[in-house]
């Protein structure tokens, strides 16, 4: 029996699987198959829950929506679809099985409240949205770390939309904002043929994770020389009181409960979160924050303690602050790679420099590095990239090391919006940027040729959907996309 006649003989006795009762014949998953599309017509949640695996948590109701929670059952391990299973949360805003929809993940959790991205109010049309694998509770249990790898991601997203595609027939756009884009874009290298465009947000590419030199060159240039000196003092002041500072942070750990086994220890992740300050401050503020930093060398321990922590968060690396972020973690240990910067300022103050991602992630997970993964990706957006968007801004770090086109590219765009930071969209390009990023979305979806030319968003703004604060856009603090 040839590989892949037993993959599509394995897959489909997955989708035929019934709670945990065992798995149903090729049969069985071919008549419940047939059933969502007899169910046309019917109720929108009856038309889901028809689907092979999927079952519902909620449904939160919504003006002009339908929002569902789910769940879907998923393999651990897309080369065995056999061996094992885990349940994998989504949510479906519905808006209508005539419209586009958009197929949006974190790369982190999964928002339980209805929210909207910007491509879906482009188009406005349908949202899927995708929790990663190992992001709790969407892990397998036991939990095998090794299947926790960009390939098996993406495959949990081609499966998602290979059940969803017969109720949402028209055009599907997929979309996500840093490790999300990054998510959206390592779907599109494995299953190119799913997707009808691509709109990856803030998304950085570490092609070769030991070089790290644009990142040094940004931070030597962004903002105004007044800004990056007010930074770098109080950054490097936090180090020169480290002791009396530490002793507040000691305390501070105390009252909560706060511990550090993970990382090792109070001093380590000291220092991890004021080595984190400046690149915080420009990932999630900007130049406009600048006259809140106080002159390090005449503001009190207690501004200085203060300011590192409305910056980096000095709950970022105790083992409390982790646990949620571990899965990231292991990531960017084996194939994402993570930034180090020189920081020369400091001046040797430095015990540890920046600490590799492994060192988050507990001792007892095996972890080793692949540097093909990222050069992969890499070379296949140059060579091959069709109808993708990438958007950055120019004031955030991880625009230091972004996706780049070659010469295979077509219909694919990279813009930068100037002055913009981690939080870059399309709304902040430059008017004839944004009109025709606009324009290539609306295209890439389907719709009819006027709304094209128009190139505006096709639905409203809505404060309650599309100001929503998804789960992990709370992520102010810590060096994360």
């Amino acid at each position: 029996m040839s590989k892949s006649l037993r993959w599509a003989l394995s897959l489909s006795l997955l989708m035929g699987t019934v709670g945990s009762t065992g798995v149903a014949t090729a049969a069985d998953a071919e008549t419940r198959s047939t059933s969502v599309t007899d169910l046309q017509g019917t109720d929108i949640k009856d038309r889901l829950l028809a689907i092979p695996g999927l079952s519902l948590i909620e449904e939160k109701p919504y003006a002009g929506y339908r929002f569902f929670v789910l769940e879907y059952q998923q393999p651990v391990d897309h080369h065995r679809p056999w061996a094992g299973t885990f349940k994998q949360r989504i949510s479906v805003l519905h808006k209508g099985t005539d419209r586009p929809t958009v197929f949006r993940t974190s790369g982190y959790g999964l928002n339980t409240n209805p929210s909207r991205s910007e491509p879906t109010r482009i188009v406005d049309g349908n949202q899927i949205s995708m929790e990663h694998r190992f992001f709790t509770p969407s892990r397998p249990q036991p939990a095998d770390w090794s299947k926790l790898n960009i390939w098996q991601a993406a495959s949990d997203q081609h499966r998602i939309y290979t059940a969803l595609k017969r109720i949402y027939g028209q055009n599907w756009l997929s979309t996500g904002a840093s490790k999300g884009g990054m998510t959206a874009t390592y779907y599109e290298r494995f299953y190119p043929g799913d997707m009808d465009g691509v709109v990856a947000y803030v998304a950085p590419n570490d092609v070769v994770d030991k070089e790290d030199s644009a990142y040094d060159r940004f931070f030597e240039t962004v903002g105004t020389k007044d800004c990056r000196d007010r930074l770098n003092d109080v950054q490097r002041e936090a180090l020169v009181r480290r002791e009396p500072l530490e002793e507040k942070y000691r305390a501070w750990a105390g009252s909560e409960g706060a511990t550090f086994n993970t990382l090792g220890s109070l001093d380590k992740a000291y220092e991890a979160v004021v080595l984190d300050f400046v690149w915080g401050f420009w990932q999630y503020y900007g130049e406009a924050f600048c006259d809140r930093i106080p002159e390090a060398a005449t503001a009190s321990d207690d501004t200085v303690y203060e300011t590192i922590d409305a910056y980096s968060g000095w709950s970022t690396y105790t083992d409390q602050g982790l646990d949620y972020y571990m899965p990231y973690y292991y990531q960017a240990a084996t194939e994402l790679g993570a930034p180090t910067i020189k920081q020369p300022h400091l001046n040797g103050l430095s015990r540890y420099g920046y600490q590799p991602a492994s060192s988050f992630v507990p001792r007892g997970i095996p972890m080793k590095f692949s540097p093909q993964a990222m050069r992969d990706v890499d070379g296949w957006i140059r060579r091959n990239a069709h109808q993708m968007l990438f958007v950055y801004g120019g004031n955030d770090p991880w625009v230091s090391e972004k996706f780049r086109l070659g010469k295979g590219a077509r219909d694919s765009y990279v813009y930068v919006a100037q002055g913009a930071n981690h939080g870059a969209n399309v709304a902040a390009l430059a008017e004839s940027e944004r009109e025709h990023a606009t324009a290539r979305i609306l295209a890439w979806a389907g719709v009819p040729a006027p709304a094209v030319r128009a190139a505006q968003p096709l639905a409203r703004f809505d404060g309650g959907l599309d100001a929503a604060v998804d789960e992990d856009a709370t992520r102010k603090h810590g060096l994360r996309p």
